[in-house]
């Protein structure tokens, strides 16, 4: 057999072949080798992070004057001749903490059980310079304070953007644990959006892992470029790994507010509301329904003048899904007082017919000062 032969016997079989190869790799890709994934390098070290935030954390001490405990009798002659006690004297009561300068012109945010009570807040920067602190404003419902110093070239950190942080992500948390000084820690987000811990009013925390310490309250937690993602907040007693911080985009609202009016103006409706259990969607005939159920209305209060009633079903404000009790708190707070707003609620009836859905309209109030329930 002659080599044309043999080239004319194989030739039509091999072209078949890479045909129908080169279409099946065309019309199925996942036949397609894949090239690995390349993983993204970590960086051996987190100085530079460090670098760019560090010099805007400070040192909070805080002092008040705490007056002599007195027998109730201890102004009657007769008391007085028995027991001779020794005159008690004043004295201070120290509180250390950490804080972030934010701006340029000396703001400050801590948290509030930093500097709860306190008489004098001394503040000790990274360059070792010192000052007496203004008190600004606090926001007890936030667990936050702002703070104001009044020195040159202050170097405010920059703002992050924690509504792209993603659990898993490297954060370190900057502050003064302990009093022993600064100090950096090393973790990742364990979790977002935590709530209904039982330390604040108003919770949207970052949880981490990194270790946060007492003094370490009020500190900043910052991203691997070193820009602020939260306030150091707090940790769960006892445990190990789980820490908490204010978002930077809330802990910065609440500052705004507080140097703009000297207190944190919320919307508020004036209703209490819980999550929808099953046992309770159930109970109210309502499937595959996400919101929240109203348990009470106060009278008078905006919720109320719009027509809303205990047991209604609240499941979206302005066109916004609300997806439990905490998430629906922190929706009305954020609208300003005065504003028209609408909504959207099922109405359970009393003779299992189905559900009524109503479309209300309301005018957002101002939330009464923290002394007043904790309600929507």
């Amino acid at each position: 057999m002659t080599l044309q032969s043999l080239w004319r016997f194989f030739a039509w079989p091999i072209l078949a072949g890479l045909l129908v190869a080169i279409l099946a790799f065309f019309f199925f890709p996942e036949l397609r080798p894949q090239a690995p994934t390349p993983v993204a390098a970590q960086p051996l070290s987190y100085a530079e992070a460090v670098n760019h935030a560090a010099e805007s954390v400070v040192n909070v001490y805080s002092r008040r004057l705490v007056e002599p405990s007195r027998h109730p009798l201890a102004n009657h002659p007769l008391y007085r001749h028995l027991f001779r006690h020794p005159q008690q004297q004043e004295r201070m009561q120290s509180a250390l903490g950490s804080g972030v300068i934010v701006s340029e012109e000396g703001y400050l945010l801590t948290n509030n059980h930093v500097i709860d009570g306190a008489d004098e807040v001394l503040v000790l920067l990274h360059d070792g310079r010192r000052a007496r602190a203004a008190f600004i404003g606090s926001d007890p419902e936030s667990d936050l304070a702002v703070l104001k110093i009044e020195l040159d070239n202050l170097t405010p950190i920059q703002i992050g953007n924690p509504a792209q942080a993603r659990v898993g992500d490297v954060v370190l948390a900057i502050g003064n644990p302990f009093g022993v000084g600064q100090t950096v820690t090393l973790g990742i987000i364990s979790a977002l959006s935590r709530y209904g811990l039982g330390l604040s009013a108003y919770e949207n925390y970052i949880q981490t892992d990194a270790a946060i310490n007492p003094g370490n309250s009020g500190g900043a937690l910052i991203d691997a470029t070193g820009k602020l993602l939260g306030i150091n907040a707090a940790v769960i007693d006892d445990t190990v790994g789980i820490g908490f911080a204010v978002p930077a985009d809330d802990a910065m609202k609440t500052l705004e507010s507080i140097v703009r009016y000297g207190r944190v103006v919320r919307g508020w409706l004036g209703l209490d509301v819980e999550r929808i259990t099953p046992a309770i969607a159930q109970s109210l005939g309502l499937q595959n329904v996400t919101g929240v159920l109203v348990t009470a209305v106060l009278p008078g209060n905006p919720a109320h003048l719009a027509g809303m009633r205990p047991g209604d079903v609240i499941t979206h404000i302005n066109g916004q899904a609300i997806g439990n009790e905490r998430q629906g708190l922190n929706q009305v707070a954020d609208i300003s007082p005065g504003t028209r707003i609408n909504i959207r609620l099922l109405r359970p009836q009393s003779d299992s017919r189905l559900p009524q859905e109503l479309e209300l309209q309301a005018t957002v109030g101002e939330r009464p000062p923290p002394a007043a329930v904790n309600r929507t």
